[in-house]
């Protein structure tokens, strides 16, 4: 995902297994469902009354508490009272005796994730466990998301206090509040999905599904299924049915991003399924309504690409709402120094000193005009804290295409020009063939290395004055 600020992902390290707690008076359903969480690869905590419960919940974090219903002392209706009344982020499922469906209707309108019934089968427990334990990381991984996205400056996790990009801070904010169809546009690695997500998390469906697109990775023939879903039998291969990705957004986000690259007969389809807020599955004969937002993204100048009818101008207009235009770095240089802060924190070692960076460092990446954009600039931040040596970044440790200012080109074979300015080419070029190690460029030369910095020193103190 092209970002604009440090990309709101989770940590790269794997999560910790959940944790589950087991409450039942019952030995043998106590220990059944202690051993098929523990297959799952899952923690487990056990406890044959609710004060037991109690007491364990007060000690350590606990992912989901499977009770039954009839478990002694106060009971499991009270027991999942008082967890969602003080571990609101902790789910329950209930064990109910066969017979007692009532109950377990009950306990779910009281807040319980699902409910199982006694005597079970193991396959249908852990398919529960399953899908409670999916419905809690996904709810974290937007808690997560959230948090991240309002903990940075500017708007969300979006980076930057420039006028142009706090103008797309206002527009960000106005258009979440409502749900017709906003159009990103920018160069690549601008961060034009981060945008739409920060429209989804910070506006009226941040509790529903946000649901990326690439429209330019699907293979052109998948594509319509992909989008729409499909029934089974629908074409080879197609053993079941299978939701479309418009589908499963449900009443949340569906971005669509490249849309400039989506093929001319799919706009069609898109058009009209934007138009009925509908879709027809591929093969089968019912329309599905839909109801998520869209975004769309592109980095294609779709106006040119309507002319030269590479894309439908009905379906421009449709997505051409609201148009929220992501500026190029180089058109906001004051915002580089708050990103490479940024990006020095998420890429130093967990529980490890920050990386600094030198101001000659910092100046050169400011006089770049990063042609990648912000993607380029947390690739080229990444590279230098990884094989940087000391606590401070100097220009040596960025690529090597940012060591030297963008008029340093070798000259042409016929090319007459000055002893000290072919000296000056030849230090550099040397100086790029070895990657910026200056002894290695000076073996590279005959010269010595107290030579080198001199002239180095040299050619610095005279950008400087220029």
């Amino acid at each position: 995902m092209a970002a604009t600020g440090v990309e709101p992902a989770l940590p790269n390290q794997q999560p910790a297994a959940a944790t589950i707690l087991i409450v039942d008076d019952e030995d043998t359903t106590r220990n059944l469902c202690r051993d098929v969480v523990a297959d799952a690869g899952l923690r487990t905590r056990t406890a044959s009354t609710t004060e037991q419960a109690l007491e364990i919940l007060d000690q350590s974090p606990i992912d989901l508490v499977i009770t039954d219903l009839r478990v002694p002392q106060i009971g499991g209706f009270e027991l999942l009272k008082r967890v969602r009344e003080s571990y609101p982020q902790t789910a329950v499922m209930v064990l109910t005796q066969y017979g007692t469906i009532e109950s377990a209707v009950d306990a779910i309108r009281r807040g319980a994730a699902d409910y199982i019934t006694k005597p079970f089968h193991v396959p249908e427990l852990r398919n529960k466990i399953d899908r409670v334990i999916r419905s809690i990381e996904i709810d974290q991984e937007n808690r997560v998301l959230r948090e991240q996205l309002n903990s940075r400056p500017g708007f969300g996790g979006l980076l930057g206090v420039s006028h142009k990009m706090v103008r797309v801070y206002r527009l960000i904010e106005k258009v979440s509040q409502h749900h017709y169809p906003v159009l990103i546009l920018g160069e690549s690695g601008t961060g034009k999905e981060l945008v739409a997500r920060s429209i989804h998390f910070s506006g009226l469906r941040k509790n529903r599904p946000f649901v990326p697109v690439d429209c330019s990775a699907l293979v052109p023939t998948l594509i319509e299924s992909e989008l729409f879903g499909y029934v089974k039998g629908a074409f080879t291969g197609a053993m079941h049915s299978k939701p479309g990705l418009m589908e499963a957004a449900g009443n949340g986000t569906l971005f669509l991003d490249e849309i400039g690259d989506l093929p001319v007969d799919l706009q069609a389809k898109l058009l009209r399924a934007l138009q009925e807020r509908e879709i027809k599955p591929v093969g089968s004969t019912e329309r599905v309504p839909i109801a998520a937002r869209v975004i769309a993204a592109t980095n294609r100048d779709l106006e040119a690409a309507v002319r030269q009818g590479q894309f439908r101008q009905d379906l421009f207009f449709r997505l051409n709402v609201v148009q929220i235009k992501m500026p190029p770095l180089r058109e906001r240089k004051t915002d580089i120094p708050l990103l490479v802060n940024a990006f020095l924190e998420k890429f130093s070692e967990p529980n490890g000193r920050i990386r600094t960076i030198s101001e000659d460092a910092m100046a050169r990446l400011i006089a770049y005009d990063w042609p990648g954009n912000v993607r380029e600039l947390e690739n080229a931040i990444e590279r230098a804290v990884a094989l940087g040596s000391g606590p401070i970044l100097h220009v040596g440790d960025l690529p090597s295409n940012l060591h030297y200012g963008g008029h340093d080109r070798l000259p042409q074979s016929d090319e007459l020009l000055p002893l000290e300015e072919l000296e000056r080419r030849a230090i550099l070029r040397a100086l790029r063939e070895s990657s910026g190690d200056k002894l290695a460029a000076a073996r590279l030369l005959g010269i010595g290395k107290t030579t080198l910095y001199r002239k180095l020193k040299q050619y610095d103190s005279e950008s400087r004055s220029n």
